[in-house]
């Protein structure tokens, strides 16, 4: 099973990881801020994740890891 890992305080909040993926499972958080005070992006249904790794390409910042899955 596939597993989108975003780095807390890496992620700004851009929202391309969102616009990516095509289950619609990523969504920019706002209940917390990260140390540089951005609303981070959060998978939020892991089992929908296929490890498609969209978002992980449009991430500016390198923030977001796949890990398990097929690919």
């Amino acid at each position: 099973m596939a597993k989108m890992k975003v780095e807390f305080d890496v992620c700004k909040g851009c929202g391309l990881c969102v616009t990516a993926c095509p289950k619609k499972i990523v969504e920019i958080q706002q209940e917390k801020l990260n140390k540089k005070g951005y609303h981070t992006a959060v998978c939020v249904n892991d089992d929908a994740c296929v490890g498609c790794a969209l978002c992980a390409m449009m991430c500016p910042d390198c923030a977001i890891t796949i890990s398990g899955g097929d690919k």
